[in-house]
């Protein structure tokens, strides 16, 4: 099982240096592609050809859905950029979550009943956790009425709308989210730490 963590580690650490370097090469072309755009550079030279030839079939699939909502299509290639990151770091981010579960089972296995029950007592904290970050992110761009949203809802507003009555709040922007979050983080550690 260790072998299979540390290997999990290493397959993560490579595909950032990786990652990193593909964010490298997409940042010079999006520049390429931009200066193309905006007849910063001769659109008939070899990197103008460069840009649209490789760059443009790849900024294509975002500049379609951009472009709807008002973004000009000079623009295109660093919001296409923005993607990749943001892709990117999401894959980084569920791969090392997966790292981080495995890890988790594994010395709570190791530790017998005692760690089973820490590991199911701090997971349920962190589905909370997740929950109040989705229920957030959901007000933010519109979902609180779907599926997810109404989950999210359900779990969180059992200890959401005691604090919203106490705490004010600050011009339009309700704190109480944030207040909970850091509540959560409190008890945890200390249910935890008294297992």
């Amino acid at each position: 099982m260790r072998q299979t963590i540390l290997l999990l580690s290493a397959g993560i650490d490579w595909l950032r240096i990786g990652f990193t370097g593909l964010l490298g090469v997409a940042l010079v072309l999006a520049a390429l592609a931009w200066a193309v755009r905006t007849r910063r550079l001769n659109a008939f030279g070899p990197l103008a050809k460069l840009a649209r030839g490789v760059a443009d079939p790849l900024i294509a699939p975002i500049e379609r859905r951009t472009v709807r909502f008002g973004v000009s299509h000079a623009n295109a290639p660093w919001w296409a950029w923005v993607v990749l990151l943001l892709l990117g770091a999401f894959a980084l981010g569920a791969l090392g979550f997966v790292r981080d579960v495995i890890v988790n089972v594994f010395y709570a296995v190791d530790q017998g009943p005692r760690g089973l029950l820490r590991l199911g007592v701090s997971s349920v904290f962190a589905v909370l956790q997740l929950a109040l970050f989705g229920r957030v992110i959901m007000s933010w761009v519109g979902g609180t009425y779907s599926k997810l949203g109404q989950l999210a809802y359900r779990l969180t507003e059992w200890f959401l709308a005691p604090l919203r009555s106490v705490i004010p709040t600050i011009g339009m922007v309700d704190i109480s989210p944030m207040v909970a979050y850091f509540l959560l983080t409190l008890i945890r550690g200390f249910v935890v730490g008294a297992l």
